[in-house]
């Protein structure tokens, strides 16, 4: 009985959180450059003294999907969208080098190039400033050209150029804020291989379809385990009253 209810209360736990995982990925649905977290069940023996009666059932953030999303075009100037591999790097709120998708480019305070969610965009020598200018291009290869106010095209000049990189993915992790970080610290070199499409945007590789699916099969998983622990209850009540009537 013990066991039963064991089983049934560890795998309840362990399903709310991966539906917390699943969740996140549908609210993330329409977000920009957003990666899906995968996740998968494996049992666990509890160590301990004792005979190995107990074994979990826990739920692995293994991995994150690193599947392409649909691009679509924008016709904004500083949308930029990823063609095929890479990522554009960017700086956390730790200071650390992170890595993503999410092209939605933003001028912020102090002229400071930002991801639509506030993370400055890293250049050549750091993160890029943008001076004051009535157009602004920016190329394939990550070049970023200003014409300044007041003043022609013909006087289009370089600023500076978006920090493109391709690590191993296999060596990334997610962090809190969503970006993707090499481990200790490191960071990626430049990459040449990377090229941007301007005025296009990637959107969230999450399958909503099949994340759909995948709640309801929690949902289900979820109220079957706690059934289980009402029939323990009603087999222990059961049980107890056997032992009173002998």
């Amino acid at each position: 009985m013990d066991r039963m209810i064991y089983l049934a209360m560890t795998g309840a736990k362990q399903t709310e959180y991966a539906q917390a995982i699943n969740g996140n990925n549908l609210a993330n649905a329409s977000t920009t450059g957003f990666r899906a977290d995968l996740h998968a069940f494996s049992a666990e023996p509890v160590a301990g003294s004792g005979l190995a009666s107990r074994v979990n059932a826990v739920v692995r953030p293994y991995a994150t999907s690193f599947a392409q999303g649909p691009v679509v075009n924008t016709g904004r100037d500083l949308d930029v969208a990823i063609q095929g591999e890479g990522f554009i790097a960017v700086q956390g709120a730790d200071g650390r080098e992170g890595y993503t998708r999410a092209g939605d480019l933003r001028i912020g305070a102090g002229g400071i190039l930002t991801t639509g969610a506030g993370h400055p965009v890293m250049g050549e020598g750091g993160p890029v400033a943008i001076p004051p200018s009535s157009s602004i291009l920016v190329g394939a290869d990550g070049t970023i050209s200003v014409q300044p106010l007041g003043q022609g095209p013909e006087t289009l000049a370089v600023i500076d150029r978006i920090r493109l990189v391709n690590p191993d993915t296999a060596r990334l992790a997610k962090g809190a804020d969503g970006l993707l970080y090499l481990p200790g610290g490191e960071t990626a070199a430049p990459s040449a291989d990377v090229r941007l499409t301007a005025g296009a945007l990637e959107h969230s590789n999450v399958n909503v379809a099949e994340t759909l699916v995948t709640m309801i099969e929690l949902a289900r998983r979820y109220e079957m385990q706690i059934n289980v622990i009402g029939t323990a209850k009603e087999d222990a009540d059961a049980a107890a009253e056997l032992m009173r009537i002998a």
